[in-house]
């Protein structure tokens, strides 16, 4: 498919959008840059222990740029140091890159099955991740074999691509694989894993352990660090350059199979390929903080009325905006209620589920341009 029968394409979907001009969506995007570097050195200041935002400023600037601004050793040392360089700044930054690669995921979903309600939390990739989850902590596996500590985040991970292989096996089960196959399976795996998931609970005899997975299958940050990040940041940075470079076909899904067929696309293994690496990426996120639900589900909702459902420009807007919205999410989750950390899917569900609501109720409501 050439860029001229794309731009067509997505020419030819009428479009909710406030944002229409070049012009326009580049200053959305580097304000939303700005906002998302300030959201981060900001973060960094909230908690248990509040820290003055300038100071927090002045410490994550002289640890990353080596610019010295004020006392060298109220930069270097002491307990302010002690917290924002090494407890919540690798938080603020896994909160930014989990919000992002949720974000992600949702968006290339919602296309490519070309229904509003997927994420990887409707779809059942997060269950299976649960579900992995679930039995490492409360069958033992966990912290058994050469796996050591990393056992319940390799069962997570096993557990959301084991869910993602399910609904591709079921959704191409009796011949062609559409979108309505791969929503339906997915509902499928993910009642399927809900139930597993309760099954081992109910049964288990492990009062710690059914606190540890009830807090995992609420989402959590608070076992982020540095050495935790690489693997999420690399893992969602190749995902984004690539999704970026997919802004056409997405387009086109968009549209639906027969009308990519006259555009010179099959969308079938494009559909595949774009699952299995969404379910890859949702992973390794399910692994390293549990399940967190909504974001992928209303984030890409929010920007589509802003800048409209072009991938071009609905990709990074969404990206950078889920980045935002999870680190302040996460700020609320740790200081909502005093010397108590809420895991942040409580926040993020009693967030995105009145939001949710209030978009299906606004008339002149559309997904990909479609009422």
């Amino acid at each position: 498919m050439n860029a001229m029968q794309t731009e067509i394409a997505v020419q030819s979907e009428p479009k909710q959008s406030i944002i229409n001009s070049r012009y326009g969506f580049m200053t959305v995007i580097i304000t939303l840059f700005i906002i998302t570097i300030l959201s981060a050195g900001a973060a960094v200041s909230f908690g248990q222990v509040d820290i003055p935002v300038s100071q927090s400023y002045r410490i994550l600037l002289h640890h990353i740029t080596g610019i010295q601004i004020g006392d060298v050793q109220d930069l270097t040392s002491g307990s302010f140091v002690d917290i924002i360089w090494k407890i919540r700044f690798p938080r603020v930054l896994m909160a930014m890159f989990i919000g992002a690669g949720l974000t992600l995921c949702g968006t290339i979903m919602q296309a490519a099955v070309q229904n509003p309600l997927a994420d990887p939390y409707i779809l059942g990739i997060s269950s299976g991740g649960s579900l992995g989850a679930t039995f490492a902590i409360l069958i033992g596996f966990g912290s058994m074999g050469l796996l050591g500590q990393t056992g319940v985040a390799f069962w997570a991970f096993a557990g959301a691509v084991g869910a993602s292989l399910l609904v591709l096996l079921l959704a191409n089960a009796g011949g062609k694989m559409t979108s309505v196959k791969l929503v339906l399976a997915g509902m499928v795996i993910n009642a399927l894993c809900t139930a597993f998931a309760n099954f081992i609970v109910y049964f288990a005899n492990n009062a710690e352990g059914i606190k540890t997975v009830t807090f995992w299958t609420m989402g959590s940050l608070a076992a982020s660090s540095w050495d935790k990040l690489p693997l999420i940041a690399i893992a969602i940075m190749l995902a984004v350059f690539f999704f970026l470079l997919q802004f056409r076909v997405l387009n086109a899904m968009l549209l639906g199979d027969e009308a990519a067929v006259t555009l010179g696309i099959s969308l079938g293994a494009y559909r595949k390929t774009y699952m299995i690496i969404t379910a890859l990426i949702t992973g390794i996120m399910v692994a390293s903080c549990g399940m967190i639900g909504f974001v992928g589900l209303i984030i890409p909702h929010l920007v589509r009325g802003l800048v409209g459902s072009d991938h071009r420009r609905l990709l990074p807007a969404s990206i950078l905006f889920g980045a935002i919205f999870l680190i302040w999410t996460d700020v609320i989750a740790r200081t909502i209620v005093p010397n108590v950390e809420l895991p942040i899917g409580i926040i993020t569900a009693l967030i995105g589920a009145p939001m949710f609501m209030y978009m299906l109720v606004r008339k002149g409501y559309a997904f990909g341009g479609k009422s």
